[in-house]
């Protein structure tokens, strides 16, 4: 993906992408920042390469995040300050917690488990075996448990995408409800679990779907925004207890909160280009930590951003929902 920092043209692999503003630090509005949830603070992980799916675990009180180029999956405690890596195989894209201690992780074609306990990785499903070039990238569950993953084709032409959205169920049975997909992203569920949303960042468009939490069926796509007027692309997001959508703002340096209703109501400043996607968490849920792209991951990005690649913590000023776990079958 590159960028010019005024706003120039974007690329992803080497299709260019609508243009949209990226603005340097410099030149941006202080207007909001007065707001609550717009001081952005350190909290580990600088030097990583593609920090991404940042999940929260109500019950152990930590956080799991994963860096895709560094092929690596993370857990900091917060408690103990203290951040353990698990090596992967292949470069993971996101997961999910599971009720039996394992992650369910989405890896380039397939999805696993990794047991935490003793770092081994089990394969599981194969989601795409003839897609070479696609990976997987960003993955939500519902709020009963099936698991959302969506690809992208590290090797897009202009106008040809090749990247897909599935749906797993707890019995390995997996359907694919779109495709023609750039970079899927941004995926995240209503609080009463009755919509799902989706970007594609290739497009800069997040849309909306009616979600029927008893079948897992996806209908009736809406544009909920085509990012106008909001900087940066559509990246990975998270939904507050309001109904909120919070979305992170790749080469935008923030993170911006809409309403329901796509009302840009918020946009919060980070110390980093490319901040990737957020996740509530803390005791009360109501910390966004957002993971973010180092300077060797792949994308090129302004200079001065020493902790580029880390994980941030943000006062919300609202609560998260739990994160849902996958509801194992197997």
């Amino acid at each position: 993906m590159r960028h010019g920092a005024t706003g120039g043209e974007y690329r992803l692999g080497t299709a260019r992408v609508r243009e949209r503003a990226v603005l340097p630090r410099s030149s941006r509005s202080r207007s909001d920042a007065g707001r609550r949830g717009t001081v952005a603070e350190y909290v580990t992980g600088a030097g990583a390469l593609l920090g991404e799916s940042p999940v929260w675990d109500t019950e152990a009180g930590v956080l799991w995040w994963l860096d895709i180029e560094g092929c690596s999956i993370r857990r900091y405690d917060p408690a103990g300050d203290a951040d353990q890596s698990w090596p992967m195989p292949d470069k993971p894209g996101s997961m999910a917690l599971c009720g039996d201690g394992r992650l369910l992780v989405a890896m380039r074609n397939s999805v696993g488990w990794l047991d935490p306990g003793d770092g081994s990785f089990t394969p599981w499903l194969d989601l795409e075996p003839g897609q070479a070039s696609n990976r997987m990238n960003d993955g939500k569950c519902d709020r009963v448990g099936r698991f959302w993953v969506g690809s992208m084709d590290e090797y897009a032409t202009e106008g040809v995408f090749t990247g897909r959205l599935h749906r797993i169920d707890p019995d390995g049975a997996h359907t694919m409800l779109r495709d023609g997909v750039g970079v899927c992203n941004g995926l995240a569920f209503s609080p009463e679990g009755d919509r799902m949303y989706f970007a594609d960042s290739m497009k800069s468009t997040v849309w909306r779907y009616r979600y029927d939490p008893d079948t897992g069926h996806a209908t009736e796509p809406e544009v909920f925004s085509d990012w106008t007027g909001l900087p940066g692309l559509p990246d990975g997001a998270a939904v507050d207890e309001t109904g909120c959508y919070w979305s992170a703002c790749a080469f935008g340096w923030s993170l911006a909160r809409l309403t329901p209703h796509g009302e840009v109501d918020r946009i919060v400043e980070l110390p980093v280009e490319i901040p990737t996607m957020p996740a509530f968490g803390g005791a009360d849920l109501d910390t966004i930590f957002v993971t973010s792209i180092g300077p060797g991951g792949g994308f090129p990005t302004e200079p001065g951003q020493p902790q580029a690649g880390g994980v941030f913590a943000v006062d919300a000023g609202v609560s998260g929902l739990p994160e849902p776990r996958f509801a194992t079958g197997v």
